[in-house]
């Protein structure tokens, strides 16, 4: 198994599509590299492309703001990672050989990590990581069980800005999650 280290250099490195050849950085995740929640996006947009960073534009101040009302934060208590390590152009969906090429990046950090929940941001992250027949706004908020780790999904952060009428419904999407973390990952919410 690779150490985190090597994991990190490795995307540094890595050039197996050609999203490597338009990105300004590696966006590899941020966080605490011992947590029980992981939150897994799609991919790096402009923002986080330009400061190696997930969710660090409007949405990713959305995220902190949803992150903030369960008491959760980035820096601390969970772990952020993307399917796709690199700038889908124009921020549009990573292709599926583009998530191809990086899914075994996001499998390593998964056994570095070891969550005890992941949650997916949006629909691409779920339908990679739940299944192919989800649906978001069927599914999101619903737990599934896979190999003994908790997965649920919520809206992406970016859908939230262009449809706030959605925002009621992650915040009891939200509600849950903190219920369940609090209920199944004893060090998350542990003082520091």
């Amino acid at each position: 198994m690779l150490t985190w280290e090597e994991l990190e250099n490795a995307c540094l490195a890595c050039t197996r599509c050609a999203l490597y050849e338009t990105r300004t950085n590696v966006v590899f995740g941020v966080g605490n590299k011992d947590a029980e929640v992981l939150f897994v996006g799609e991919g790096p947009g402009e923002q986080e492309d330009l400061q190696g960073e997930p969710f660090v534009g409007r949405a990713g101040k959305l995220l902190d703001d949803m992150l903030k009302i369960i008491e959760l934060d980035r820096k601390t208590n969970i772990y952020i990672a993307n399917i796709v390590k690199c700038r889908p152009p124009k921020n549009r969906d990573p292709l599926n050989t583009e998530q191809d090429a990086c899914i075994d990046h996001l499998r390593a950090q998964f056994r570095l990590i070891k969550p005890k929940i992941i949650v997916c941001l949006g629909r691409i992250a779920a339908y990679r990581l739940i299944g192919e027949d989800f649906k978001i706004t069927r599914d999101h908020g619903k737990w599934y069980d896979k190999d003994g780790v908790k997965f649920m999904a919520l809206y992406h952060p970016a859908a939230l800005l262009r449809d706030p009428g959605r925002r009621p419904e992650t915040f009891v999407d939200l509600k849950e999650l903190e219920r369940v973390i609090r209920e199944t990952c004893p060090n998350t919410y542990a003082a520091p």
